[in-house]
């Protein structure tokens, strides 16, 4: 498998959605998803179709020790122009810019650990680049397909340059 990012400069994005703690062995995507799908038509100012799905992991988290126990923050979110309207439930998060590789992603939510172990374990460290800690995230947009085969999604991975770069 080889997959090129592209590497793009992020500008701020302001988010409104769902939050959850989880870990990969609590895994409580599905329900974040189905309680999240249920009201994202309530939110005001949506500049697109567009779904976030966003991770914000603990200041230190090393993606080469990434468990099924390592606990993350999940949220299922849309971006908007303005946040001072907030439907009941939801919080606004702010996507902090920044420079990202971005990956597409083809197939079925279950293919997704190849993609994601190749990007920590084979691309990453012989990129040039470090993971920066600030949010990583998934664009859901319109060539998703949930738990499809032919589904794309982009993997949005925060970097920095390398000490060695």
């Amino acid at each position: 498998m080889i997959l090129l990012p592209r590497i793009t400069e992020l500008v701020p994005k302001k988010l409104i959605g769902m939050p959850l703690r989880m870990s990969l062995a609590t895994d409580k995507t599905s329900y974040l998803w189905r309680q999240f799908m249920q009201v994202k038509n309530t939110i005001p100012h949506r500049v697109s179709t567009d779904l976030f799905s966003v991770q914000v992991y603990s200041s230190g988290f090393n993606p080469a020790q990434f468990s099924f126990d390592t606990i993350f923050e999940k949220w299922a979110a849309v971006e908007v122009s303005r946040t001072e309207v907030v439907p009941e439930g939801m919080e606004t998060f702010l996507l902090s810019g920044g420079l990202y590789a971005v990956f597409i992603h083809k197939g079925a939510a279950q293919t997704g650990e190849q993609t994601f172990r190749y990007i920590f374990e084979t691309w990453l460290p012989s990129s040039g680049y470090e993971w920066d800690e600030r949010p990583q995230f998934e664009v859901l947009g319109s060539s998703y397909k949930n738990n499809h085969p032919d589904s794309e999604e982009e993997i949005w991975i925060p970097i920095k340059k390398g000490a060695t770069s």
